[in-house]
């Protein structure tokens, strides 16, 4: 096996202060409002119970850190509809920038080119850290799974 990582990694600048963005991706609200329904604790030790899938046990992710303002990092326990993500670890590296921006290093451990499900994943990764967390946190709306705007760009994708 080759020593490079093949693992699924996004840089973001993001105009918001690094606090902004850590409590984006560490409140059941937020989360809400840029990746889809949770319920739980985000904080370390926490547990998130994401419902993502009808008929499916949700996704149960573990916090493992989550050190204000720099670093939330998950491991995924249970994952029904995608058992491949089990042992992965989500984890947003948070650095402050001047000006009240930062800079989020979002990589997905484990979510690699062995995966069959790698290609799909990044794209909507690509989505939800780069336009809908981004903008939930400079001061938009959002775009989580199954909006509008989540179910456009997966309509454009498969036409492709």
């Amino acid at each position: 096996m080759s020593s490079t990582s093949t693992d699924y990694l996004t840089t973001v600048r993001v105009n918001a202060p690094a606090d902004v963005v850590f409590d984006r991706v560490t409140s059941v609200e937020a989360l809400a409002a840029w990746w889809s329904p949770v319920t739980g604790s985000g904080l370390t030790g926490g547990e998130l119970r994401f419902p993502m899938v009808a008929d499916q046990p949700p996704l149960l992710v573990r916090v493992d850190e989550a050190t204000r303002p720099r670093i939330v990092r998950w491991t995924v326990v249970e994952c029904s509809f995608m058992p491949d993500w089990v042992g992965t670890q989500p984890t947003f590296t948070i650095t402050a920038l001047d000006g009240g921006s930062c800079e989020l290093d979002f990589e997905h451990r484990g979510l690699n080119d062995e995966l069959e499900c790698k290609e799909m994943c990044s794209r909507s990764w690509d989505h939800f850290i780069g336009t809908s967390l981004r903008e939930l946190a400079e001061g938009g709306p959002g775009a989580p799974n199954r909006s509008p705007r989540d179910l456009a760009r997966r309509a454009a994708e498969q036409s492709r």
